[in-house]
C-alpha cells in the first residue's frame, strides 16, 4: 500500500515537472537550478495534499464540533492566504534563494577544513540507524528546539513583535497555524535548517518531519472542541491544549517567567518538564490582551500587507529583553 502511494506521488511529481515546471524554468533561463525545481515540485504537491486533508478532515471536524461560531470570515481568508504562501512552495522559494545557499556555503567550507557534522543515526550502529528509530529521534530533537525557540519568541521583545502577528488572530481556525510574519518564518526556518545540517538529517526524513509537524500544527489551531483526555493531553498537543497558549486571558507582558503557557508544538512533555504546562483551562477566547479596549486597542492590521508592515514597525521600535 505504501509503495503504491509512493509510486503514485512520484509519478504525479514527474508529470507536473515535465509538463509545467521544467519548460517554465528553461524559458526563464533558469536551467542551472532545474534539479532544485524538481524538489520544489515535490513541495508543491505535498502542500496540495496537505490542503486537501485540512479541508476535508479538519474542516469536517470544525463544522461538527466548533468551539465558537465563525464571525470574522475576512480574517480567516487572510489566514488562508498565509497557508497558500507557506504550503504551496512560495515560501520555500524564498528560503531557496536566501537561506539555503548560505548554509551550503558555510557547511561546505567547514567540510573543506575537516570539520564534519554529527550524524545522530550513527550514534548506536544497528539501532539508531534503523529508519523509524532515527526518525523518532529527529522528531524529538526538532520538537525540543521548537519548544525553546517558541519560548524565545515570547521572551525577547523584538521576536515577539513579529510573532504577535500569529497571536493577533481572534478567530482561530485550521488555517491559523501559518499566520506568521514572513521574517519570523524565515528566522525560524533558518534555525531548523541549521539544526538539520548539524545532526545530519537525511533529506527524505526532513521532509517527513516538516509535513507531520505542519499537519499537527494545523489541527492544534483548529476551531475544534476536542481534547485527547487526561492521558492523551499529555502525549500530543491538542486543540484544547494549544488554544490556551493563544488565550487573551493572560497578559503577555506579565505572564510569569515563561510569558505564557503550552508552548509545545507536538509533545506537551516539554511544557510539563519545564513548568509551562497548563491544563483544566477550558476553551479560552484568543488574541492579545492589548487588542482589548482596556489594553489599549492596539492595531495589528486587518490585511496581509498591514500585518507585515506593522510587525516590522513593532520590531524596529522594540527593546530586547533577557531570557
Amino acid at each position: 500500500m505504501m509503495n503504491t502511494a509512493t509510486e503514485l506521488f512520484d509519478g504525479a511529481q514527474q508529470w507536473l515537472f515535465e509538463l509545467i515546471v521544467q519548460p517554465l524554468f528553461f524559458n526563464l533561463g533558469l536551467s542551472g537550478i532545474i534539479e532544485d525545481a524538481y524538489d520544489g515540485t515535490m513541495w508543491l504537491l505535498i502542500g496540495v495534499l496537505q490542503i486537501i486533508l485540512i479541508v476535508v478532515v479538519f474542516g469536517a471536524l470544525q463544522r461538527l464540533r466548533p468551539v465558537e461560531p465563525v464571525v470574522d470570515r475576512q480574517q480567516i481568508r487572510i489566514d488562508i492566504l498565509y497557508t497558500l504562501i507557506h504550503r504551496l512552495g512560495l515560501f520555500r522559494l524564498v528560503l531557496f534563494f536566501s537561506i539555503q545557499p548560505v548554509w551550503d556555503m558555510l557547511f561546505g567550507q567547514a567540510s573543506l577544513h575537516g570539520i564534519s557534522t554529527f550524524h545522530i543515526d550513527q550514534l548506536w550502529p544497528g539501532v539508531t540507524d534503523i529508519a523509524w528509530v532515527s526518525l523518532i529521534i529527529y522528531i524529538l530533537i526538532f520538537d525540543l528546539v521548537d519548544y525553546f525557540y517558541h519560548r524565545a519568541q515570547h521572551r525577547f521583545s523584538w521576536l515577539w513583535s513579529l510573532h504577535a502577528v500569529h497571536h493577533s488572530q481572534r478567530q482561530m481556525t485550521m488555517w491559523s497555524d501559518n499566520r506568521n510574519h514572513l521574517l519570523d518564518s524565515v528566522l525560524r526556518s533558518t534555525v531548523f535548517v541549521l539544526v538539520a545540517k548539524m545532526i545530519g538529517v537525511p533529506p527524505g526524513q526532513f521532509v517527513l518531519i516538516v509535513v507531520l509537524t505542519q499537519l499537527v500544527e494545523s489541527y492544534s489551531h483548529a476551531n475544534i472542541r476536542m481534547s485527547f483526555g487526561k492521558i492523551g493531553e499529555r502525549l500530543l498537543v491538542s486543540p484544547k491544549f494549544h488554544r490556551y497558549h493563544h488565550s487573551i486571558e493572560y497578559n503577555e507582558s506579565t505572564a510569569g517567567p515563561a510569558r505564557g503557557h503550552n508552548f509545545a508544538v507536538l509533545f506537551p512533555v516539554w511544557d510539563i518538564l519545564f513548568g509551562t504546562a497548563s491544563y483544566n483551562t477550558g476553551y479560552a477566547k484568543t488574541g492579545i490582551h492589548d487588542q482589548e479596549p482596556e489594553g489599549g486597542s492596539r492595531d495589528y492590521g486587518r490585511s496581509f500587507l498591514s500585518q507585515q508592515w506593522l510587525g516590522l514597525k513593532r520590531m524596529l521600535g522594540s527593546k530586547t529583553a533577557g531570557f
